[in-house]
């Protein structure tokens, strides 16, 4: 893939992804926090723990998922340094 072709380019120092480059990205990342948001409001008040543990789970997992698929390859950054 070329540079452009990712919709999670990796980050300049440490490991991971960082904000997205293209439109796709950002709509994955919105859908994202829109889950989370919407179990607080619904999950976490009515006081059961173990469903809005999942549900965060489980979306967190997915995004995880399309960044690996999607992303930069990531490996531990230094910059411009070499490790």
């Amino acid at each position: 893939m070329t540079q452009k072709d990712y919709w999670f380019p990796a980050k300049k120092y440490g490991i991971g992804w960082g904000v997205p480059r293209v439109w796709q990205g950002w709509v994955v990342l919105i859908l994202h926090l829109s889950i989370v948001i919407a179990s607080v409001v619904t999950l976490a008040k009515t006081g059961n723990v173990v469903p809005f543990l999942v549900t965060v789970f489980v979306a967190t997992a997915v995004l995880v998922g399309i960044c690996w698929w999607k992303g930069e390859k990531t490996s531990w950054r230094w910059g411009d340094r070499q490790p």
